[in-house]
């Protein structure tokens, strides 16, 4: 067979090996592509690892350390005792001193407060110390979507420090976080100092308080004395007589003398006028018993009978005298009740003992890096894993339908 016999042979034969292959073939396809990967997993790759990646870039290599101070304190007061019990705040009790617990709670509401806030500003310049240009712009002062204005500045303070009661030991805590160790410790050491402060005029405004009320009232006793004998001297000067009760008293044993005299006198005279009508001293004697009698007379007109007698002063004397008695009394009570007024504002006054001095950390506590870069991812993890499910639903009802 010769070439030109072959070639038909085989261009006959072909179309029966097409006819051969089975009509349900299915072609060949080549496996997809990189790109097709991507595309086929764009929406877990939006939603999990770019965020998680962004999270590794920024707690990884941008996010600024963060240094934690934190002290410890309780307010006392020398004049309460606590019950013993068998914990760590009783046991710093037991010193003479016990805790003041509403004291307490107003220093921590101090700390976190607005006041606090402008004297650190004044007295520490924490509005520089969050806003310095090392720190990475997610964190420092002020950050996304705030102005530099004082409320922004503290809602940014309110990230940033901590004041709290601890309910194990009944000690308050403050914790400051910064940017420097130096910085985190000069803030709460200030903040400390403007709490003592804050606890001394509280004492101070308690103080006046109730030795004010009590120095009024000695004022007001003193003005009464003084002006009671004022009006007695004046009485007396005007009157001329110091003590009447005294004088009168004088006034009546002369006067009793005198009777006395006169009845001895007339007794003697009655006798020699029975025995000897005709002594010539009975007239002498009857002149002396006239004369004796006209001196009682002049004795008793001194105390009654007339407008300037000693009984007439008597009683404006004695209104006086009591008047002078009461405010003397009440001068007195009013000197006792300052001193005790000073003696309770004492035992009143609270102080606060530093349990724990600030701390000047030596390494940063935050961010936790490693812990935020899980958390991102377990988040958004989830959250994928809730949209993929509601959307399988969604798609499975609308093929029912």
């Amino acid at each position: 067979m010769n070439a030109e016999q072959t070639f038909p042979a085989l261009d006959e034969a072909e179309p029966l090996r097409e006819l051969q292959q089975p009509e349900y073939a299915e072609p060949r396809h080549s496996p997809p592509s990189f790109t097709d990967r991507l595309k086929k997993r764009r929406w877990f790759l939006a939603a999990v690892v770019l965020p998680t990646l962004l999270a590794t870039l920024y707690f990884g290599f941008i996010a600024s350390d963060v240094f934690v101070s934190e002290s410890r304190f309780v307010v006392k007061s020398p004049d309460q005792k606590r019950s013993q019990v068998s914990s760590l705040a009783n046991l710093i009790q037991t010193t003479g001193l016990s805790g003041g617990q509403e004291q307490t709670n107003e220093i921590l509401g101090f700390v976190q407060s607005r006041d606090a806030l402008k004297g650190l500003e004044r007295d520490a310049g924490i509005r520089q110390k969050f806003a310095a240009s090392q720190i990475d712009f997610l964190s420092r002062f002020p950050q996304p979507f705030q102005s530099n204005t004082f409320e922004d500045l503290y809602k940014y303070y309110g990230k940033m420090v901590e004041a709290r009661l601890d309910s194990e030991t009944g000690l308050a805590v403050i914790k400051v976080k910064a940017y420097t160790a130096r910085d985190a410790f000069e803030i709460n050491l200030k903040l400390l100092e403007q709490s003592e402060a804050l606890v001394n005029r509280l004492n101070a405004r308690a103080q006046s308080r109730g030795i004010a009320e009590a120095q009024k009232q000695v004022e007001l006793a003193s003005a009464r004395a003084r002006e009671a004998r004022l009006a007695l001297a004046s009485f007396r000067n005007r009157q001329e007589v110091i003590d009447p009760a005294k004088q009168a008293t004088g006034v009546i044993e002369i006067s009793n003398n005198l009777i006395a005299q006169r009845a001895a006198m007339m007794a003697q005279l009655d006798q020699m006028q029975r025995l000897t009508p005709a002594n010539p001293s009975i007239p002498a004697l009857q002149n002396r018993i006239s004369a004796i009698s006209v001196q009682i007379a002049a004795q008793d007109s001194r105390v009654v009978g007339t407008s300037t007698g000693i009984a007439s002063k008597l009683g404006g004397y004695e209104n006086l005298l009591v008047e002078q008695e009461f405010a003397t009394e009440s001068l007195n009570a009013a000197n006792a009740g300052l001193v005790q007024a000073r003696a309770e504002a004492q035992r009143q006054q609270f102080y606060l003992e530093r349990v724990v001095d600030p701390n000047l950390p030596d390494t940063p506590l935050l961010p936790k890096r490693l812990l935020n870069i899980l958390t991102v991812f377990a988040a958004a993890l989830c959250l994928y894993f809730i949209v993929w499910m509601f959307v399988v639903g969604v798609l499975e009802h609308a093929s029912d339908d």
